[in-house]
């Protein structure tokens, strides 16, 4: 679905515009009313001078009124009403005064006192400036509720982003560590090439994991990309103990998903499944669509859950001299991802297949990009992928 090139402007965007488009329709509305009135009356229309007067008048003393109750509404509610009841008293009666001296100037033929023309228009000036009164704090309290609201809103948006780019950013410190000693050891052996190459990739792997916001979601073939070019790291650790296939569903390479979502599981399965056994594992990346949802599902052929380690693996902790150690890769972290990025419209289940393993397995709904969206930043470079 394409997005309308004008977007609608909401009215209160600019609150002093919204001010003069409400106070000027207001009053040329009870200018109307008040010259239809007249003319239902038989009145001549010479009378429409007095109701353009009185419709100044209005105007301009709710002018002053908003000034005061702009300084009002912050105070407290005693204040904000009490003094409100006795300014808006005075208006009416300075609105009142205004026009029964006008038509007294104007009506000199008329046989109603001073004091009967107050009283006549008082009802109609009590009824205008209550009403533009009323609708003035109901208005501005109305935009103070969705200003918090929108605060509330900004606020919670960004402990979401704080929270997702903590757990983004929680890649194992091991995995650096031993990148990095396995280049200084291929440094030392002076195997120059292949350390440059391994070096070559962590770094655009880094720059990927980096770059790309917290919240941001990639296609299914981004994340297999660099999905590849960290095990392509990890294989030059692990050589032939690192074994690993894809099956990819084509209908699935441009679904979306978040970043970096299955780089933890595959680290995960080389932590418990393949570094413990010395033939190695094999790691399988499945995806594929059912109906409206991207299913995913990354399988080793490690112990699975017999293993001493099952709950370390689950709550990815370590330990250390007797002392937990978080490795900052448990599939909890996933699990708070998904649950950031889907609420309840998802699934994450570990599963231990009949033939034996560990399987982790992942339901989301299936969301495309469309193409003007595909080349995007962020995507892991071509050159890095290139010498794999």
């Amino acid at each position: 679905m394409r997005v309308l090139p004008i977007q609608p402007i909401p009215f209160f965007a600019n609150k002093d515009k919204a001010f003069w488009r409400l106070q000027t329709a207001g009053w040329a509305g009870a200018m109307l009313l008040r010259t239809m009135s007249m003319i239902a009356n038989n009145q001549p229309l010479t009378s429409l001078v007095l109701v353009l007067i009185q419709t100044i008048t209005g105007f301009s003393i709710s002018l002053v009124l908003s000034v005061i109750y702009r300084g009002l509404i912050a105070r407290r509610p005693i204040i904000t009403w009490g003094l409100t009841a006795v300014i808006l008293a005075f208006a009416v009666s300075l609105h009142a005064f205004i026009d029964a001296w006008v038509w007294s100037l104007w009506r000199t033929d008329s046989d109603a006192s001073f004091t009967q023309l107050f009283l006549g228009v008082l009802y109609i000036d009590a009824t205008l400036l209550g009403a533009w009164s009323a609708l003035y704090y109901a208005i501005n309290f109305y935009l103070q509720v969705e200003e918090q609201n929108d605060q509330l809103i900004r606020l919670e948006s960004q402990a979401t982003s704080a929270q997702l780019a903590m757990l983004r950013y929680q890649l194992n410190p091991h995995f650096l560590f031993n990148t990095l000693n396995s280049i200084s050891t291929l440094v030392l052996l002076k195997q120059t090439e292949p350390a440059n190459a391994m070096l070559s990739r962590l770094s655009s792997f880094l720059r990927y994991t980096l770059v790309n916001k917290p919240s941001a979601r990639v296609t299914v073939a981004q994340e297999v990309e660099t999905l590849k070019l960290y095990l392509d790291i990890e294989r030059m650790r692990f050589e032939e103990r690192l074994r690993t296939t894809f099956t990819i569903d084509p209908a699935t390479e441009k679904c979306l998903l978040p970043s970096l979502l299955l780089q933890p599981l595959v680290e995960n399965a080389i932590k418990y499944a393949v570094s413990p056994q010395e033939s190695g594992a094999e790691i399988t990346i499945a995806t594929q669509l059912i109906g409206p949802t991207l299913r995913i599902t990354v399988s080793d052929t490690g112990p699975g859950l017999q293993s001493a380690t099952t709950d370390n693996r689950l709550s990815g902790m370590t330990y250390d001299g007797g002392e937990p150690v978080s490795t900052g890769v448990g599939l909890s972290n996933i699990r708070d991802r998904l649950d950031q990025a889907y609420g309840e419209d998802h699934r994450f289940e570990t599963l231990e297949p009949v033939e034996g393993g560990f399987a982790v397995l992942i339901e989301m709904p299936a969301e495309r990009r469309d193409e003007a969206e595909e080349d995007l930043p962020g995507r892991p470079p071509q050159a890095a992928l290139a010498g794999r």
